[in-house]
């Protein structure tokens, strides 16, 4: 089996249970308001802002060469993404500058957090988790949850949602590119690595979700 194959497969339940979460699950299925929409924006702004850094902090601290010059092609692709969503948040009536300027819910914080951590003090090859996680995910769910979406706010064209469509299927090409990367990683440690991350990954990007459903169980709860 290849490494790629392996890593999927051993974090299928860590997929599943962030799949299971109750906004994840409703948000696929009916979209939601938008409202909830903006603030699920607001927090991808606030993780999405440090992606740049992050991947130039891992090439940094890394002496392997192939992996630096994947990072390098990572960079040039996400350089600038942030923007989009704050396009997006501005063209769905929300306050782009309010967001800007503001801070992250804690769960976006922790996440980000760890994730400058792990690079430091675990290992440069910690950010793989991270990337499996979003990008795979993205690619898996956005232009569901934007079509969701989309239809629960009697929307018929994509203003507002540029961030979910560039990051749907159209990124396949960089699903295809983090499965050749990772495929020629054969240290066993360099592959435990990025599947305990990823592992770690998908619960804490997942807590963001539970967050912000949170106030519309209680709500229902009521």
């Amino acid at each position: 089996m290849r490494f790629y194959d392996r890593l999927v497969a051993e974090t299928a339940a860590d997929r599943a249970a962030f799949l299971s979460i109750p906004l994840v699950e409703s948000g696929l299925k009916q979209g939601g308001p938008r409202e909830l929409y903006i603030k699920f924006l607001a927090q991808a702004y606030h993780h999405v802002k440090h992606t740049f850094p992050l991947l130039a902090l891992a090439a940094s601290r890394t002496d392997d060469e192939r992996y630096q010059d994947a990072l390098f092609e990572y960079m040039e692709e996400e350089r600038g993404h942030e923007k989009w969503i704050l396009d997006d948040i501005r063209n769905l009536g929300g306050d782009a500058e309010a967001v800007r300027k503001g801070e992250p819910d804690m769960a976006c914080r922790v996440m980000v957090g760890y994730a400058y951590y792990a690079i430091e003090h675990v290992s440069p090859y910690a950010m793989l988790g991270s990337v499996h996680v979003l990008e795979g995910l993205s690619v898996m769910l956005a232009d569901r949850a934007a079509d969701a979406i989309e239809a629960s706010l009697g929307l018929t064209d994509e203003t507002g949602f540029s961030y979910l469509r560039s990051h749907g299927s159209l990124d396949q090409e960089h699903v295809a590119f983090f499965r050749t990367l990772v495929n020629g990683f054969t240290d066993p440690g360099t592959q435990a690595i990025i599947i305990e991350n990823s592992s770690i990954f998908y619960r804490l990007y997942g807590q963001i979700f539970r967050d912000l459903g949170a106030p519309a169980e209680i709500e229902d709860a009521a």
